[in-house]
């Protein structure tokens, strides 16, 4: 079959006719670090996307936190229903943007797989423990290009890498996400926290009630919609300056009365011992077999890193809590009581 005639070259060519001119464009990909397998029904990132969604690092997430430590209500988000969440406002102010949806939707979807159990805490104890710190992006890179090899486009590794704020992205899609990213967790962990009963829609401050209203699809709407109104036909996303000030507001708000101290981080304590002594534990058996302390370092983070929060406090179970010699049950008992009717 002739290049032209394959149906990732017809996508490829959409994308070059219909798209922003600051659109990212498939056929022009800085491309992988390793040689790939052509393929003939997608464009490159579609297979980037596809790669991450096939991922054991992604199916973790759904047992990872979000904010309230593994919650026992199905209703509130975890690190995979951030994602989600995440993924699609990226796509619509892609869309609206006419920009690269498949690269916005790859990096939304890759860009915290190198997150922590117990959320931003575990990330904490380990930046804490680490030399030279620990920083999700920065694992999350570390997981699509070394821990599962997925050998993904620059771009999206870019944008992987660049989604946290302070970074700067190299693609208008990577930008988007970065906004994306923060309106997903502001109006989420708002909700959240309602249901958990530490705060009300009424206890917001006012000027931002005021801004955005108290109906909370109003308020994610109009931050999406800033976003899109205001970097229509730009070559650079941004939100419109006011909507971001009160949106700032609202972050910083929440960081006082939800994210450091509020009854949602009661358990953070126990959540950080437990990452503590795990990595005391496995630094010390590695300590057996090497006195690399930096690949010691390097192998137990990516462990505990990778895991999600059940899975650390049933290694912490296993390791630190004393188990009954006998664990098995029996029907002793109930074979008793049958001997005892046959009495009768």
């Amino acid at each position: 079959m002739k290049n032209t005639e394959t149906i990732k070259y017809r996508l490829e060519q959409k994308e070059i006719d219909t798209l922003s001119e600051f659109a990212t464009k498939s056929r022009f990909s800085q491309g992988r670090k390793h040689p790939a397998s052509q393929n003939d029904l997608r464009t490159e990132f579609q297979r980037d996307r596809d790669k991450i969604i096939h991922s054991k690092s992604f199916r973790r997430l759904k047992h990872k936190t979000q904010v309230f430590l593994a919650p026992f209500d199905d209703h509130f988000r975890t690190r995979l229903t951030h994602t989600l969440e995440v993924s699609q406002i990226a796509r619509t102010i892609s869309r609206a943007l006419n920009l690269n949806e498949d690269l916005t939707e790859a990096i939304s979807l890759g860009h915290d797989l190198g997150h922590t159990p117990f959320g931003h805490c575990g990330e904490g104890v380990l930046n804490s423990l680490v030399k030279g710190g620990f920083h999700h992006n920065i694992q999350s890179v570390r997981v699509v290009e070394v821990l599962e090899n997925m050998n993904l486009c620059q771009e999206t590794i870019d944008g992987i890498y660049t989604h946290t704020w302070g970074f700067k992205p190299k693609t208008p899609e990577a930008k988007v996400v970065q906004y994306a990213d923060k309106i997903a967790y502001i109006n989420h962990d708002i909700e959240d926290s309602i249901r958990a009963g530490i705060i009300s829609e009424s206890d917001l401050p006012k000027d931002c009630i005021e801004y955005f209203t108290s109906t909370p699809s109003v308020r994610l709407t109009k931050m999406i919609s800033s976003v899109i109104y205001y970097s229509a036909n730009k070559p650079i996303v941004e939100m419109e300056p006011e909507c971001w000030e009160i949106t700032t507001r609202l972050r910083k708000w929440m960081f006082e009365h939800i994210y450091v101290n509020s009854p949602a981080k009661i358990e953070e304590g126990k959540a950080r011992h437990i990452i503590e002594a795990l990595f005391e534990h496995y630094t010390e058996i590695l300590r057996q077999h090497t006195d690399d302390e930096e690949k010691i370092q390097r192998l137990v983070t990516d462990y505990i890193s990778g895991m999600t929060d059940q899975y650390a406090i049933e290694k912490y179970k296993e390791k630190f809590i004393p188990r009954p010699f006998i664990t098995g049950t029996s029907d002793e008992a109930f074979l008793k009581m049958i001997y005892e009717i046959d009495k009768l």
